[in-house]
């Protein structure tokens, strides 16, 4: 049996021209800024007509372009591989979908029609869901099917917070690192949202800090020092926090060693080769720090690979009806964002 794997990531800018479109594509999408396309539109276009320029500095920093899509061809590459080994009675094949920048659903849609598989599996390369994140991506590959009327049996994998795999990666790679330091703060450091949304009912955060409590649960540290905190935020919104930069000022202050983990990312891009890398570095030692070091986006860990392909593999184990295969644990009732309540 045929089986397409479409793996979900954000994607960014090929070259540096490119870096203002990719901003407007980002701003256009109703679930970041969640207004009629009359007044979305216009904003979008402002917006990243203003951020452009520091964005271009960012990209600059990377060699002109955003390493993410190499990065996930990398992944998907290594997730291909892992299942077609275990699974010998089905043939896999992984296809990258960005969801602001190319490789976008309208273009890879074609590559799996001509694949024509008997399923397809929709795996969002975000571990905690959110309705700006997987279910954007989700919702945009759902709509292409519909224009293009494809129609093939789908499971949706939504999220994996908790997956014993994917804590394992996460436990392995913190351990390597601070395993003969002293004296430190671990910070788990994930993209922010706008308070509004949570308060709207998005899972992100419950199902961040659940990543969070599960790691710390298997590193087996007495006393350990650590702390979950947002970055990336822009605009005028009150987001939720607290803010990493906030927090490695404090820390720094007090003679810590900073040890950042991006705890919601999965592969290195802008957000981590240079916010963490770079500004927020450059931010500790200006305030005391005098050691920093960040722990690497899980990209092709073998266990976080096991972690996705185990999913796929044992996804009707724990289906929720025709499409969904959310992981064992479930959201609070409240998170009404929660695929498991509201799938659109």
């Amino acid at each position: 049996m045929k089986k397409a794997v479409i793996l979900f990531n954000l994607g960014g800018p090929d070259k540096l021209e490119n870096v203002k479109p990719f901003l407007f594509n980002l701003f256009n999408d109703p679930a970041i800024i969640n207004l009629p396309f009359f007044l979305r539109y216009p904003l979008a276009k402002l917006i990243s007509n203003r951020r452009a320029p520091t964005a271009k500095k960012i990209y600059e920093e990377l060699g002109g372009s955003s390493p993410i899509l190499k990065l996930t061809e990398e992944q998907s590459l290594a997730l291909e591989k892992k299942l077609n080994q275990n699974i010998k009675e089905d043939e896999h094949k992984c296809f990258v979908v960005m969801r602001c920048w190319h490789p976008r659903a309208e273009e890879v849609i074609k590559q799996v029609q001509l694949y024509n598989p008997e399923e397809i599996i929709l795996m969002p390369l975000y571990p905690q869901y959110s309705a700006a994140t997987s279910g954007s991506s989700i919702k945009e590959w759902n709509n292409v099917c519909k224009k293009k009327k494809y129609k093939v049996k789908t499971s949706i994998i939504c999220c994996y917070p908790t997956d014993k795999n994917f804590i394992k990666a996460h436990t392995k790679e913190i351990n390597k690192t601070i395993k003969d330091i002293t004296n430190f703060k671990l910070i788990f450091s994930a993209h922010g949202l706008p308070e509004k949304n949570i308060k709207k009912g998005d899972p992100y955060q419950w199902q961040v800090e659940q990543s969070v409590n599960k790691i710390i649960e298997n590193l087996s540290y007495d006393n350990l020092d650590w702390i979950l905190s947002y970055q990336s935020r822009v605009g005028p919104l009150k987001w939720i926090g607290p803010s990493t930069d906030n927090v490695i000022v404090e820390n720094s202050k007090k003679g810590k060693h900073i040890i950042l983990v991006p705890i919601a990312f999965v592969s290195e891009h802008s957000e981590t080769l240079v916010e963490l890398d770079i500004e927020y570095k450059k931010l500790a030692f200006n305030n005391g720090c005098n050691q920093y070091t960040r722990v690497p986006a899980l990209g092709t860990n073998e266990d976080f690979i096991k972690s996705m392909s185990e999913l796929i593999m044992k996804k009707n184990d724990y289906k929720l009806n025709d499409y969904l295969c959310p992981p064992i644990l479930r959201c609070p009732s409240n998170l009404k964002k929660c695929p498991c309540f509201n799938y659109e």
